[in-house]
């Protein structure tokens, strides 16, 4: 089977997934009268599991909506001793150097996985391990926040695949790695 790293996610004019407190209600300053989930469940049918950092598990524990994942859930966290109670079953903590957490997962029979999280996304980046990002962004100028990406070790390229606009304002473009022959 095929292994494929994947993000989608949303982002600020300026870059950012987050404002500076580490808000998100930005998120839902455009109307969304259809209720258009903008491509995610298509996205997520190619998906067999994801992998999230702790303070982005900490945000899909403080909603209060139930657990919106249908996929195993792996948490990457030095600090987390084990996944709270309510959660165990859903979300299984992971440790170790992303290698060792892929192989893991991979042993596992999960090979495409949906990578979530600012410091994650930005850790697998500077590893190369990212093979395709899908990425809304939202008209709105944040300022300040956490930003999608860091510093990188080294240049990286991607192809534009497609590129959408939803709800007459979200710009959804679709990149696959363009991986050094």
């Amino acid at each position: 089977m095929e292994k494929r790293n994947s993000v989608f996610i949303a982002t600020s004019l300026d870059g950012y997934i987050a404002d500076k407190n580490g808000g998100i209600d930005w998120l839902d300053s455009t109307p969304n009268t259809e209720n258009s989930d903008m491509g995610y469940f298509r996205f997520m049918k190619h998906i067999d599991a994801m992998v999230m950092g702790r303070n982005t598990f900490d945000t899909v524990c403080g909603f209060d909506v139930e657990w919106p994942y249908t996929v195993p859930v792996f948490v990457l966290s030095n600090s987390l001793q084990e996944i709270p109670a309510k959660y165990q079953g859903k979300a299984h903590l992971v440790k170790g150097s992303l290698s060792e957490v892929l192989s893991t997962i991979h042993k596992q029979n999960y090979h495409r996985l949906y990578i979530d999280g600012g410091i994650t996304i930005q850790q697998f980046l500077n590893e190369d391990l990212i093979d395709e990002m899908i990425i809304t962004t939202i008209p709105v100028l944040l300022g300040d926040g956490i930003s999608l990406f860091s510093a990188l070790n080294h240049e990286m390229y991607f192809e534009l695949v497609k590129s959408e606009v939803h709800l007459n304002q979200l710009v959804q473009s679709h990149y696959t790695r363009k991986r050094p022959q």
